[in-house]
């Protein structure tokens, strides 16, 4: 069946998505507030010596990329250093061959690189990627055990506990330190660990170390996934083609196909490269790309991107792209250009670590050692303060604080049905004050249903529709099959078709009870006494179709995507919370309208992928904005946007790009996922204020020889559990 002349818009101009590498950035630039373990470079740039590329093995965050530009950036040489964390690409520029001195400079950080020709090595096995973390929680909780029967024996089982979780930490610190990267977390959750056992807190370092290996795995899981999204992502080019030449047809990899290559795609195959029509017409179903509800036609001559799918034919086309230039690999690079736009966030305690570690242990080494030295005081004492101090100063609650209220406000989304990949996810959600929304799959069902049956001359509205589903019955476009659906839901009998035939650009016909049936656009048939109908129809956002026998009309047939159940509820919410909507779709701006008009929000529309880019950017300056979306086409916005959410049943790449999925496909969901998340900020707040609030009141008492051991022992022990318990408060939060 075509697609009415309602829901036809013009070829989308894929080559207008192009990449350009973002512009220098400073520090302040950057936007982590310093926090940037080495300043981001921009993407290198053609300079006088060589490019070098690599794939990195081993990152779990954005930090890690930071952390191997700042190791590349030592060795001689280096002009340009760019780590590209969703594509795990290093880039260097230098002016001689320095690959050997950049791969040992890497290695040395804890990381491992290889050549971008070379295979993916296998991924480990789960027990052996997880055993260092099941023995550590295995050895935690033996040592419970002898504490409770033995004291002194639980104590050095906590000691033995303790080493064994702190060696590998302890010996990537020191990695990191000789790379230049000086207080990395590494070398903060080192120093607590030791810091405790120095103090006899042995039971509360191996908790620490235990807490952080539970968040490093986690996030290194969340980095797996939202890798597979990019590889899900160029999984839509089909990696082979049918080339025809000299009306032989060949079978090649996509990679060898070159512009004015003729190929051919099957119905239901993906073009494998951006190509334009030579068939006279076909119709493309390019929803992962534009948003588009429906298949669009496309007639001789028109370009149709790569990934789009041949609907209902075998299709001809001229290839237009060059290897690697295609919508799907332009669509890619905008996903890396904003994924470099956005400041990797550090995580607080990182960042206070570069402070606060070396700040407490100076203060504690003048305490021991200025008054004998220079006031001539007793050295037991004051090395006994200093101690003290060291205690006190001992980071464990602090580093605990963040993590704990992270990890129960990611639980308690889990179990309303949204998953966040991840702390610095959670912070940005709290911050949000805008929603942008993508149209269809997101705010609607994204499938087509049949919402008016109009007969004419008395005709029955049963039988109008049980004539057209016997016509369209069999058919793989999705207007037919919604109207077959809703005939079989309405249990009608269905008659028998022949002769179906498809009519390039115009409709569908078979013969029913040896009467020729023809449906088609409304605007292919001449009917002037409908037309007022037809166009309040359409303004209304629905798709109009005509059903007619022998050239005699028999009525009309509406269809439109609706609205999803809790849409209206869901953008209500929103504004209760002070949270703004707006609509970013690729559909016609009859259907945008429509359904904003419903819910009350501004929208925009027949945006390509790089438009929502754009549209996102600008709002995002005024304020932070989380884009939710289903469709591959929606992922550069996600990226672009302070936060991306997926819907859960969106697409494979719209998941796994986006920092935030509602797997329960409620849009309900996004407002108790906004609330959880200020509810956790404050929470995280809250923690830090108890840690370093506690530990400033007995910084001082300790000075003034009120606090001792035992007491800081107690302050200590007693932040952990109150910042514990305070964060365990967020899995009880309705």
């Amino acid at each position: 069946m075509s697609t009415p002349d309602s829901n036809r818009k013009p070829a989308p101009q894929f080559s207008s998505l192009r990449f350009s590498p973002a512009a220098a950035q400073n520090d302040d630039a950057c936007g982590c507030d310093g926090a940037c373990e080495a300043p981001a470079t921009s993407a290198p740039k053609s300079v006088q010596g060589s490019r070098f590329s690599w794939n990195v093995n081993g990152m779990d965050c954005a930090a890690c990329a930071r952390k191997v530009e700042n190791a590349v950036l030592q060795v001689s040489g280096v002009s340009q250093v760019q780590v590209v964390f969703a594509t795990e690409k290093l880039l260097v520029d230098a002016d001689r061959d320095v690959r050997q001195q950049v791969e040992n400079a890497v290695t040395a950080a804890g990381y491992q690189l290889r050549n971008t020709d070379a295979p993916q090595e296998a991924a480990p096995s789960r027990l052996r990627e997880n055993l260092p973390l099941i023995s550590l929680i295995i050895m935690m909780a033996l040592s419970w055990g002898l504490e409770q029967i033995n004291h002194p024996a639980g104590q050095l089982a906590f000691v033995a506990t303790t080493l064994v979780g702190l060696f590998p930490i302890a010996r990537q610190a020191l990695r990191l330190i000789k790379s230049g990267s000086w207080f990395a977390i590494e070398t903060l959750m080192s120093i607590a660990a030791i810091g405790a056992l120095f103090i006899g807190a042995t039971a509360e370092a191996a908790m620490v170390l235990l807490l952080f290996l539970i968040g490093e795995r986690l996030e290194a899981w969340a980095a797996s996934r939202a890798r597979q999204g990019v590889s899900a992502l160029m999984a839509l080019k089909p990696e082979i083609a049918v080339r025809v030449r000299d009306g032989q047809r060949e079978t090649v990899a996509q990679r060898d196909l070159r512009p004015g290559d003729v190929i051919e795609v099957a119905a239901g195959g993906r073009l494998p490269a951006d190509a334009t029509l030579l068939s006279p017409f076909a119709s493309f179903d390019e929803s992962a790309l534009t948003g588009e509800s429906v298949p669009v036609d496309r007639n001789a001559g028109e370009r149709v991107a790569a990934g789009a799918t041949s609907v209902d034919r075998l299709a001809q086309l001229t290839v237009v792209s060059e290897p690697g230039d295609s919508a799907i690999d332009r669509i890619l690079k905008l996903i890396e250009e904003a994924e470099e736009r956005r400041a990797p966030i550090e995580r607080f305690i990182d960042r206070f670590s570069r402070i606060y570690t070396p700040a407490i242990m100076l203060v504690a080494l003048l305490v021991a050692v200025v008054p004998p030295l220079m006031m001539s005081a007793a050295w037991l004492p004051w090395i006994y303060k200093g101690l003290t101090l060291l205690l006190i100063g001992c980071p464990c609650a602090l580093v605990i604080s963040t993590p704990a209220a992270i990890t129960s406000g990611l639980a308690a989304a889990a179990r309303r049905g949204a998953l966040i990949k991840g702390g610095a996810a959670l912070e940005q959600l709290g911050r949000v004050r805008q929603v942008a929304f993508d149209k269809t799959g997101t705010l609607t069902v994204g499938k087509p249903q049949v919402t008016a049956i109009i007969g004419a001359n008395a005709m029955n509205n049963n039988d109008l529709l049980a004539l057209a589903a016997a016509v369209e019955q069999g058919s793989s476009h999705p207007l037919a099959q919604a109207i077959v659906q809703e005939a079989q839901s309405r249990q009608l009998t269905i008659p028998a078709a022949a002769a179906q035939r498809a009519l390039a650009g115009s409709g569908i016909e078979a013969e029913v009870n040896g009467q020729k049936v023809l449906i088609c656009a409304a605007g292919k048939f001449p009917a002037p006494e409908w037309d007022e109908q037809v166009q309040q129809l359409e303004n209304a956002g629905q798709t109009v179709v005509i059903v007619a026998q022998n050239d005699t009309l028999l009525g009309l047939l509406a269809l439109r995507d609706t609205l999803r159940a809790d849409a209206r509820e869901a953008v209500d919410a929103l504004h209760q919370i002070g949270v703004q909507g707006v609509i970013l779709t690729g559909d016609n701006p009859r259907a945008a309208a429509a359904i904003a008009a419903e819910l009350g929000l501004d929208y925009r529309a027949g945006l390509l992928p790089a438009d929502k880019v754009t549209e996102v950017n600008a709002l995002n300056a005024r304020a932070p904005l989380a884009m939710v979306g289903d469709g591959i086409n929606d992922a550069p916005a996600m990226k672009a946007a302070t936060i991306g959410i997926a819907m859960g049943g969106g697409t494979d790449v719209a998941l796994e790009t986006a920092d935030a999925a509602l797997t329960g496909n409620r849009l309900t969901g996004l407002v108790q996922m906004i609330r959880l998340a200020r509810a956790t900020h404050a929470n995280i707040r809250q923690n830090i204020a108890i840690a370093l609030g506690l530990k400033g009141i007995f910084l001082v008492t300790t000075l003034l020889g009120i606090t001792g051991l035992w007491l800081a022992v107690l302050a200590d022990t007693g932040a952990t559990v109150l910042v514990t318990a305070n964060a365990l408060r967020l899995l009880r939060k309705k």
